[in-house]
């Protein structure tokens, strides 16, 4: 990381402040929430933009575009990391830090910071402004809270969503465990596809959206396929803690008659901005502070997968070969790693696709739920349309049935060498067990679902697939246990600071301490 984004730094310490107090967001609403484009509501009124213009700021927030140091403790020192897709080469705090599970407090409060700031706070105000007469817009803000706070939700556990905007009565606000909070999740998006339908399905309904939409482009019918596909994601993500609950949503949203994501053209990509370069290719090729994580190459070259190509540089540790960092161990120079393999150069912020959606189809099938159709042929429909995604054919590949994930060897030390973790083959076996046929999805899934590793860390957590390396050095004080790896987020301290009496509730439903050795609700095994 460059001097001027260095985290303990003052310039830090003065962006911080200049940005937004954030150790109160949760509670100072209705300050951040001015109207923040000096003209009157009747001006802005004409062209919806009162109600409007926030959600260009909320979209580019759900992961954040700029500056990339806050998307750097959003998300790439938490969940990129334990993904396994990614690894930093640089020995932050003399190499004890979240990469080998010294949590950092002053990092890990920034997914929260920026949820509540930049998502939860514009959205509540456009809400207001929506009132009665723009139910559109209170639609779309629903799907957007779900998206960006389900994020949230899996990375600490219990959040303030049904609440938020509500003081207590001694002026705090209100958790909701994480179950209280993914059924929150599904009542919004019932609202928001009820809303939504019939506007998607009336030619002659107005197009509010359009000057706003970073995604869609004003497409009420993309908009309703994604809640729908959101709802299938959520769904699969309690199958473990509440079957029935999950079949009863999965298979509501691929009856719904405007269904899931199933193009390549209805992938939710975030547009930036003119001129801002993905965060993660300011982090990768200005800063050389993240590189390629090991399982990607075990995986990815074992497959003798052609997307790797697409994701990933040759290293110049060793010219010519794809070379991953392996998370958690011993780095005493940044140079000593640095020349590992690099990213390719990313356009816009992924966050669903096509791929991921017909993997989770494929798993519902697997479990018996109603997919429209078997759970081998969304397994390599997924594969199809990620192939498809980079303009590959992968008609060989499917085909494979003996190449598996290979053993990791660092170049720089072998004491972080280690054999592979799975055997588990491309191929579709239907006669497999159940576990067999999940850790083939959840394997392919993971390497289409690169770069988002929030989503991708989530999965790993949920299934144990796929089988990442532990780390080799675990900092955590026995907190985290490390064959089970790291299982949340710790609460931000502003909020034991500014709001302590509910996020001492929080910690009650997490059933356990707050620290990152906690499983969430949907974390079972």
């Amino acid at each position: 990381m460059k001097k001027k984004v260095l985290i303990f730094s003052s310039l830090l310490a003065a962006a911080m402040v200049a940005v937004v107090s954030f150790n109160s967001c949760t509670k100072d609403f209705e300050e951040i929430n001015k109207d923040p484009y000096g003209i009157s509501n009747d001006q802005l009124a004409v062209d919806y933009k009162l109600v409007g213009e926030p959600f260009k700021g909320v979209l580019q927030n759900i992961y954040s575009y700029t500056p990339a140091w806050i998307t750097q403790l959003q998300q790439n020192l938490i969940a990129d990391v334990y993904s396994g897709y990614m690894m930093p080469p640089t020995p932050f705090r003399g190499n004890s830090n979240n990469m080998n599970y010294d949590l950092v407090d002053g990092w890990n409060t920034w997914p929260w910071n920026v949820a509540y700031s930049n998502v939860m706070s514009p959205l509540l105000e456009a809400e207001r402004n929506a009132g009665t007469e723009f139910p559109e817009f209170i639609a779309w803000s629903k799907i957007c809270k779900v998206e960006a706070m389900h994020r949230i939700s899996d990375i600490y556990g219990p959040i303030i969503y049904t609440k938020f905007g509500r003081l207590t009565a001694d002026g705090g606000v209100e958790y909701d465990c994480q179950e209280v909070a993914y059924d929150a999740f599904f009542k919004d998006l019932d609202d928001a596809v009820a809303t939504l339908t019939p506007l998607a399905q009336d030619p002659n309904s107005r197009k509010s959206f359009t000057n706003f939409d970073l995604v869609y482009g004003g497409d009420y019918s993309k908009w309703v396929r994604f809640a729908n596909s959101l709802r299938l994601r959520l769904a699969i993500r309690i199958s473990k803690v509440d079957p029935a609950r999950a079949k009863t949503e999965g298979e509501k949203a691929t009856s719904h008659p405007l269904g899931v994501i199933i193009s390549n053209d209805d992938n939710f990509l975030v547009t930036s901005d003119a001129g801002i370069t993905h965060p993660l290719n300011v982090m990768d090729n200005a800063w050389n502070d993240i590189r390629m994580g090991a399982p990607m190459e075990s995986i990815l070259k074992g497959y003798n997968d052609p997307r790797l190509a697409k994701y990933f540089n040759p290293s110049e540790v060793v010219p010519g070969q794809i070379k991953g960092i392996r998370q958690g161990i011993a780095i005493a120079a940044k140079s000593d790693y640095q020349g590992f393999s690099s990213l390719v150069d990313l356009g816009k912020i992924q966050l669903m696709t096509a791929a991921e959606v017909f993997f989770l189809r494929a798993e519902g099938a697997a479990r018996n739920w109603n997919m429209g159709g078997t759970a081998q042929e969304m397994y390599e429909m997924g594969v199809k349309i990620s192939f498809a995604q980079y303009g590959l054919d992968a008609t060989t590949y499917l085909a494979d049935a003996t190449s598996t994930p290979i053993p990791y060897v660092d170049p720089v030390n072998s004491a972080n060498n280690i054999a592979n973790t799975s055997t588990a083959t491309i191929k579709w076996d239907d006669a497999a067990s159940f576990e067999s046929k999940l850790e083939k999805i959840i394997t392919q899934k993971w390497i289409s679902m690169y770069p988002d590793g929030q989503e991708a860390w989530s999965e790993v957590r949920r299934t144990g697939y796929p089988k990442l390396f532990p780390v080799v050095i675990n900092n955590s004080g026995g907190k985290i246990d490390t064959d089970k790896f790291i299982k949340r987020i710790n609460f931000p301290t502003g909020e034991f600071q500014t709001n302590a009496t509910e996020v001492a509730k929080a910690v009650q439903c997490l059933g356990g301490p707050d620290n990152g050795g906690t499983a969430l609700w949907w974390d079972i095994d």
